[in-house]
Formats: C-alpha cells, sequence, structure tokens
C-alpha cells in the first residue's frame, strides 16, 4: 500500500506535515532535514522542486526557490540526491512543484524517478484537473503515486466532490485565497470554510496549508481536518538556523505546541 494511504489509516489526527525546498540554504542538505524530520516525529514530509516563476508561493518560499536555482539545484541533481533514501526514511515523501520542470523532465520519467527513490506523490499546483484526468493520473497510477489536488475556499461543492472521488491520499485544503505565508490567526471567514468542507463527509482525509505558523492557527486546523501543513515557517527557521533541521524543527514545536 501506498505510504500516504498507509499513514492516514493509522493515524486519524494531528498529522503534521512539513515543506521545505530543495536545496536551500544549502545546495546539498535535502536528505539530513528529511532524517531530521522524521526522527523528530514528523508525519510526513513535502520536498519542494525549486521553480523561477511559481504561481501560489508567498515571497520567504520565492526567495528559497530562488536561492537553491542560484546554487545549482534541478531536478535531477534533486532525485541524486533521494537515492537511498528509503534504507532509513519510512514516513511518506511527496514532491511539491509547478509542471514547467516536471514536463521538461517528461512526466513519465518523472514518475520512474520517483519510484525508484521512493517518492509516493506530488504536488502540482497548476495542473489543470482535466489534465489530471485524462493524461496524468493513468501514468501516475501505473507508478502507485498519488497526484494530490487543491482546493480553496472559492472551489465549488461540486469540483470539491470531483477531486474527491477521482484522486487518492488526501486533499490540500489552501486555507484562503491567498499566496503562502504566516498568519497571526484564522478569522471566523477562514473557520466557517473550515467547518463548510468538514461537513461535507468526503471519502478522502483533508490536509490544511497556508499561513500555519503557531499555536493559534495550527489548532484552528487542526480542529477541522486530519492535520496541518507548514511551510513557510519552517522555511524562515531553516534558514535563520543555517541549513540546521534539528535547531528549525525544535523551535517549529516551540512556537506550534508551547
Amino acid at each position: 500500500m501506498n505510504r500516504i494511504n498507509q499513514l492516514f489509516e493509522q493515524k486519524k489526527h494531528d498529522i503534521l506535515s512539513i515543506y521545505f525546498c530543495a536545496g536551500c540554504p544549502t545546495p546539498d542538505n535535502t536528505a539530513d532535514v528529511i532524517r531530521t524530520l522524521e526522527a523528530q516525529g514528523v508525519d510526513m514530509i513535502e520536498i519542494g522542486i525549486p521553480f523561477s516563476d511559481p504561481m501560489a508561493d508567498g515571497p520567504v518560499i520565492q526567495d528559497a526557490a530562488t536561492r537553491a536555482l542560484r546554487g545549482g539545484m534541478t531536478l535531477r541533481r534533486l532525485f541524486a540526491q533521494l537515492e537511498g533514501i528509503r534504507h532509513n526514511v519510512r514516513i511518506p515523501l511527496i514532491l511539491m512543484g509547478y509542471l514547467n520542470p516536471i514536463m521538461q523532465y517528461g512526466f513519465e520519467n518523472f514518475c520512474q524517478s520517483c519510484q525508484a527513490c521512493g517518492i509516493d506523490g506530488m504536488i502540482i499546483p497548476d495542473l489543470p484537473f482535466k489534465d489530471y484526468m485524462e493524461e496524468y493520473r493513468p501514468i501516475a497510477e501505473r507508478y502507485d503515486l498519488r497526484i494530490i489536488m487543491l482546493i480553496t475556499p472559492e472551489t465549488s461543492e461540486e469540483r470539491i466532490r470531483e477531486i474527491d472521488r477521482h484522486t487518492e491520499g488526501f486533499i490540500y485544503m489552501v486555507s484562503s485565497a491567498a499566496i503562502t505565508g504566516a498568519q497571526r490567526d484564522f478569522n471566523e471567514q477562514k473557520q466557517a470554510y473550515f467547518r463548510r468542507i468538514e461537513a461535507m463527509n468526503l471519502r478522502n482525509p483533508r490536509m490544511i496549508g497556508f499561513g500555519i505558523s503557531n499555536r493559534q492557527t495550527y489548532e484552528a486546523a487542526s480542529a477541522h481536518a486530519a492535520g496541518c501543513i507548514i511551510g513557510s515557517k519552517f522555511v524562515t527557521l531553516l534558514n535563520e538556523e543555517q541549513g540546521d533541521a534539528l535547531k528549525a524543527v525544535t523551535r517549529l514545536k516551540e512556537a506550534i505546541f508551547k
């Protein structure tokens, strides 16, 4: 069974997924960050593929991607860094990136490389759902890879239910119609959106991301989903700690759980 599905079968609540951008702040720390996060109890990891023209990323992740690209990070280099990662890492690993570099690599080649190094799924924010259904889903399924789709407060109920019927793993709930970045709290409008989606009783579990950076936002999101995805806050801390993942994740836990 795919590790993403295993995780959500085994753990129903308080799942913590961490995003970081491969190649930032140093070009070769990808595997070290992954191993450290697992050792510190993180349930799932999203590894960002740096791209020069992101659509949904805020300034923190944009800057991380720029630094990674300047440092020489490429998709081929990332896959080379992930070789052997499954010798001692068991939690689900997801690649998150935009369609352009994946298309340049070749989607089936991309899926083959994912399978070869033990990647479990992918998040491609700019992949149209129609293209997913017609072209990308059949290829990904051949390699037992999950393509995770995003929804926002503006996504119609009809589209949400369509996504729920035709995807596996989990649904990525974007907390608001905005770019990534830390937020101090989630207002009543956002929490009403969380409750509305929760009340739909979807088949897939949901993870909430964008803006989770402290105890208030973490608890508000966790109350209405299987767990939370934290990106910008961890990327900021990892930069501040000059790539020391242990110090960064320790500070993150202090911000969220204490």
